[in-house]
């Protein structure tokens, strides 16, 4: 039975949120979508009907409405999250993003908990799907005859967005190119040879990186990004175990690296008080050669692999993968995170997550759930097991 009792609030409905909207309204639950442009909101919903409706957003009208046990759901700047989280803590709602765990959301933790609330983040597509296909991975391994610490453990986790067909560039983007640049301006820690390793150039760590996509292996590029080390506990990795790699990073298509090689310089010799100024200028200009045309599809794929070895030898070696493309009712970025968000989101109205600040789930029933129902969309997280394809190849 659909539990109408609570109001969804989604505070934003750009083209990242419309996929995500449009299934909340689909499953009948009440939503309430608040948009300062309405002809987003209503463009999002448009064709549809449902227990819906749409206003101008405004805090001080979202705060008179908010009432206990219901969600708010924020698609906004991740700088905007913690100030509704706070909200919620007022009225005694639930909080959903997409967006990294901030220091000062985690904050919040012992107060949510004290109310009973669940404030879950990281539930879109990176971060998020990424999680989950890592919790799984590592749930694999630890029911397979090779599980032991003592292993030699391999971990990495790519994920990118880019055009279905590739241009020059190697890209395109889908909002302003201010964050990207931002991201490459900024450090990254990871382990590699068993140590923990500074990337302070994040197009210095460029590799190439390969995937199974549709049947055939494809050469892409990737680079560390962020902070990869607080993930090895969220995934279940023991201090005791023995890691040789494990890095969370981005994936490009081959050649990117070179076609942005001016790029990199401009903002290799940006300084700190010249970056909004200076990388403004660049953002622009990006955006204005560079952006998706009308009806351009893109194209998201995303892998998580690990390997296991003793002694230099692989003992179990597997990965889990998504390649997905866009179509004419939405790209797959915005379909792989917003439809994410409403998994979250009907969790909560389920009951089904625990109250405190938290990441995507790490419970594989849950997780194979959500898994079950991002499929019945077209987007199928592909498996593969390197170790049996390797004794395939040896035994013809």
């Amino acid at each position: 039975m659909i539990d109408n009792t609570r109001t969804i609030h989604w505070l934003g409905a750009g083209l990242a949120s419309v996929p995500g909207i449009r299934r909340i309204i689909a499953k009948d639950y009440r939503i309430c979508l608040w948009e300062r442009d309405l002809r987003k909101a209503e463009e999002a919903t448009k064709g549809l009907e449902g227990n819906f409706d749409i206003r101008m957003a405004s805090d001080d009208d979202l705060a008179a409405v908010i009432a206990p046990g219901d969600i708010l759901v924020s698609m906004l700047p991740a700088s905007m999250h913690v100030k509704y989280a706070k909200l919620c803590l007022a009225k005694k709602a639930h909080f959903v993003s997409s967006s990294y765990i901030s220091p000062e959301m985690a904050d919040l933790d012992a107060k949510a908990r004290q109310e009973g609330l669940t404030f879950i983040n990281e539930v879109g597509l990176d971060p998020g799907i990424d999680h989950l296909l890592a919790h799984l991975l590592l749930d694999d391994y630890r029911n397979s005859p090779y599980f032991d610490p003592e292993n030699d453990h391999d971990f990495q986790s790519y994920c990118g967005g880019f055009p279905a067909i590739a241009n020059d560039f190697k890209y395109k983007f889908s909002w302003s190119p201010l964050g990207v640049l931002k991201a490459l301006k900024s450090p990254a820690q990871a382990i590699s040879d068993g140590k923990v390793v500074q990337i302070d150039k994040p197009w210095h760590a460029v590799k190439d990186y390969f995937v199974e996509t549709a049947g055939s292996v494809e050469k892409f590029q990737s680079y560390p990004n962020r902070d990869s080390l607080p993930f090895m506990h969220h995934y279940g990795f023991d201090e005791s175990w023995s890691v040789k790699q494990f890095v969370r990073g981005t994936l490009r298509l081959d050649g990117w690296a070179e076609a942005w090689k001016d790029i990199f310089d401009t903002i290799d010799t940006t300084e700190a008080d010249e970056v909004e100024e200076k990388l403004g200028l660049l953002s622009d200009r990006l955006w204005s050669d560079h952006a998706y045309d009308l009806g351009e599809f893109d194209r998201v794929v995303l892998c998580v692999e690990l390997k296991v070895s003793r002694d230099g030898i692989t003992l179990w070696h597997k990965s889990k993968s998504i390649d997905s493309l866009g179509t004419r009712h939405s790209s797959a970025m915005a379909r792989l995170v917003s439809i994410t968000v409403s998994l979250a989101t009907e969790a909560i109205l389920k009951g089904e997550l625990e109250a405190g600040v938290q990441a995507a789930p790490s419970d594989p029933s849950v997780i194979r759930s959500w898994i079950e129902k991002i499929a019945e969309l077209g987007d199928l997280v592909h498996h593969t097991d390197h170790c049996m394809q390797a004794r395939i190849i040896a035994a013809e």
